[in-house]
């Protein structure tokens, strides 16, 4: 029996804005499980959406990521790079019959919801997407490192799903696939609002024979509207010169005692705290945080 794969977990922002406090808390919160289990932790940049990339958010994140002192192990894959990889996924899953050329447009797939069962096309398409078939019954069963038991009739919930879209450009759920088993990746510690897309994964595991990583999905930190930061106006760009408010704050969010990281005046010092006094079981086992929350709570332990 092989000894299994050691630790390595990854971090894969995408440049759409700078990093922002829910993404901070995802990089520090997989870079500690990572350290802890004595493992490596790689950075992805997943740049495959041009219509919503910023210009140099990329290179701002990763800079960002260093100023805090979360750097990766491994060179920086970069997505944009990867289309050969992808096409040679597609092909196979095409070839096997997994896949399959879809001409649906969204107005085509209204009445269902946007969920695709059978192919209702109107008309072909000069652009028609790729989808992975999902049939009927297909239920998928995974164990979330933090959220617990997770099941999902992923044909019912999603129905058959977009592998290249009509745009022509890659589904974040192939190059996800492609990637994580490409990078040797063994843990997936990731937000929460990503949990509901790790039955399609498992499912693209399973199709094209790879490995199935573990998985956990740290809570969202979510605005006082109850918005995603990514999407909110809150979601102001934390500050690479002065990175100890924001990783004392993540800490807390973590589920962690505070009193670790109050003394230390410089980041790296923080971070070797951080790991000394991380506890995994304190991780809080909710979808979501409230960030006023966090902040009323942080003012309270200032007295």
């Amino acid at each position: 029996m092989s000894e299994p794969a050691p630790y390595r977990g990854r971090f894969a922002p995408s440049p759409t804005g700078s990093l922002h406090f829910g993404s901070l808390l995802a990089a520090f919160g997989s870079w500690l499980l990572a350290r802890r289990a004595g493992g490596e932790w790689w950075v992805r940049v997943e740049d495959l959406d041009p219509p919503r990339e910023v210009p140099g958010a990329a290179e701002s994140q990763l800079k960002t990521l260093a100023a805090f002192g979360l750097e990766s192990d491994g060179p920086v894959l970069w997505q944009s790079q990867r289309h050969a990889a992808y096409q040679q996924a597609l092909d196979e899953l095409l070839t096997s019959g997994d896949a399959f050329v879809c001409h649906c447009s969204r107005s085509d797939l209204a009445a269902t919801g946007g969920i695709h069962r059978q192919c209702v096309a109107r008309r072909e398409r000069s652009d028609p997407a790729i989808r992975l078939r999902v049939p009927d019954g297909t239920v998928v069963d995974f164990t979330d490192g933090l959220q617990g038991k997770v099941s999902q009739d992923v044909a019912v919930v999603v129905g058959d799903f977009v592998l290249k879209r009509a745009d022509g450009y890659w589904a974040y759920q192939l190059a996800v696939v492609v990637d994580d088993a490409a990078q040797g990746v063994t843990d997936v510690v990731r937000g929460a609002d990503l949990l509901d897309s790790t039955a399609r994964q498992i499912l693209l595991q399973r199709a094209l024979g790879l490995h199935t990583p573990r998985y956990l999905h740290l809570p969202l930190i979510l605005d006082a509207h109850g918005q995603k930061l990514s999407k909110s106006t809150a979601a102001l760009p934390v500050d690479a010169k002065d990175p100890l408010p924001a990783i004392r704050l993540a800490w807390q969010a973590l589920g962690q005692d505070i009193e670790a990281l109050t003394t230390h005046q410089a980041i790296k010092p923080a971070l070797a705290a951080a790991l000394t006094n991380f506890d995994p079981q304190a991780l809080p086992k909710v979808p979501s945080i409230g960030l006023a929350a966090l902040h009323n709570k942080s003012t309270a332990n200032a007295d």
